[in-house]
């Protein structure tokens, strides 16, 4: 026999989201759409009276309490009114009020009107909902099912349900079952609640209501080395876990007490959540309770590094170096010198784009410390060539040679900025026909001054 039960789906379009000129701190408007059960079952007996009589009383006084709401919508779909039982007609469903500001008299007016007749397909009323919501920036979707039973036309709402979150279409659903545990069949579907009266019923009925239209506070608490929550501005992306979107951008911040700000979010969702630090921190599965306060932390303790040419902050321009975790083969960021910039505490390797690369390993970020990186200022070099020709610059190792760059064959005279040190040019001209009148060429490079290199062929 089929029992009676409620299951709330909710759709979220851009709550709190920041798209097509809508601001966080615009309020949402609530979209509530009510898929209501009209089969030939809601004539049974439950407690006090037949079901479709208690659902219809349950229904009137929620509509009731919800006129007082501003900044809502309400819409009706119902099933199993259209088509007599049997035989089962599984697309038995219509849109009977559509959105609109102050339609709760027409809703009320349809459900006393409501005479059950056919079948219950849940999974197929299920997956037309989702046309019955108006395009909108910024709305929040919510659909509240009032069942008296399980899927009868072979659905599966818990396919649906799972589509609809992978997709973005809707939060985790609720269950409300009454008269027995549900909790097999639906748990898969979404939060379920078990009421075992009318009046249990009625109170899980104000309770999912009041999540529904009802935002969650939290904060996120950003730890240092101490274990305080000291560390602050970087942004900190909220996505769902579900469907892997994003949801918020917040910069952290610290209020006027030193302490992380209160965040408003959706307590409908599951988050992941991403803190933008270099490298970044995640918070997974992050799982809100409805009206409770709450404080996640993380560890992320971080200082500075300065990268300087020369002393005195001097900079370069255009020169960069390309940041690694120590022994990671991946690049992490690619910082210009003369920026100051942020990494959680740790060891980093480093690839400097001079000519030739500059590598350091092993450079130690400290909590709230500035690491400073000082390189030697290069030098000018200017190399000319009688004519085009073929040859490579190598910097010396002690003996060995180390190629660091080819000479570009079309160009007589190349002017290019290495770092101090010891240097060979090794030149043939285009023209010359033996490896025997190939050049070379010896100069040093000092600090801040420029050498000339003339390669004249034979």
């Amino acid at each position: 026999m089929k029992q009676f039960l409620l299951i709330l789906f909710f759709l979220p379009l851009g709550l709190f989201a920041q798209k097509n000129g809508t601001t966080k701190g615009e309020e949402p408007l609530s979209r509530i759409l009510f898929v209501f059960d009209a089969s030939q079952s809601m004539y049974a007996r439950w407690q006090s009276d037949m079901r479709i009589t208690i659902a219809k009383k349950l229904m009137i006084n929620l509509l009731d309490s919800l006129s007082g709401y501003e900044n809502l919508q309400l819409g009706l779909r119902v099933y199993g009114h259209q088509k007599n039982y049997p035989p089962a007609d599984c697309y038995d469903t219509r849109l009977e009020v559509p959105f609109a500001p102050g339609n709760i008299p027409k809703i009320k007016a349809k459900i006393q009107d409501l005479v059950p007749r056919g079948t219950t397909p849940i999974a197929y009323a299920l997956e037309q909902v989702v046309n019955d919501f108006p395009p909108c920036d910024n709305c929040r979707n919510i659909i509240i099912l009032i069942t008296d039973g399980i899927e009868e036309c072979g659905g599966d709402p818990c396919a649906v349900s799972a589509s609809l979150q992978k997709h973005g279409v809707t939060m985790k659903p609720f269950i409300i079952g009454i008269g027995r545990d549900f909790k097999e069949a639906f748990g898969c579907v979404g939060t379920y609640f078990d009421a075992s009266s009318e009046f249990a019923f009625q109170k899980a009925l104000n309770t999912v209501i009041s999540q529904a239209l009802n935002s969650t506070t939290m904060q996120v608490n950003l730890l240092d080395m101490s274990g305080k929550p000291s560390e602050t501005n970087v942004n900190m992306t909220f996505y769902d876990h579900s469907s892997g979107k994003a949801k918020y951008n917040f910069i952290h911040t610290l209020n006027n007490k030193g302490l992380p700000d209160t965040l408003v979010v959706d307590p409908m969702l599951t988050y992941d959540v991403v803190i933008h630090t270099l490298p970044a921190v995640n918070i997974e599965n992050l799982v809100l309770v409805p009206g409770e306060h709450y404080t996640a932390s993380v560890n992320a303790p971080q200082g500075y590094l300065d990268l300087r040419v020369g002393s005195n902050d001097r900079i370069i321009k255009n020169l960069f170096a390309i940041v690694r975790q120590n022994g990671k083969a991946a690049t992490l960021n690619v910082q210009n010198f003369g920026d100051n910039k942020k990494y959680l505490c740790g060891s980093y390797d480093l690839e400097i784009l001079t000519l030739p690369r500059i590598y350091m390993n092993d450079v130690r970020i400290n909590q709230g410390k500035t690491t400073t990186i000082d390189i030697p200022l290069p030098g000018i070099v200017v190399i000319r060539k009688s004519v085009n020709g073929f040859g490579s610059l190598y910097v010396e190792r002690g003996e060995a040679l180390e190629w660091i760059y080819d000479l570009r064959e079309n160009i007589l005279q190349e002017t290019l900025v290495l770092q101090p040190g010891n240097y060979r040019v090794v030149y043939r001209s285009k023209n010359a026909e033996r490896s025997m009148y190939t050049i070379e060429n010896h100069f040093t490079v000092y600090p801040g001054g420029t050498s000339n290199v003339n390669l004249f062929s034979y």
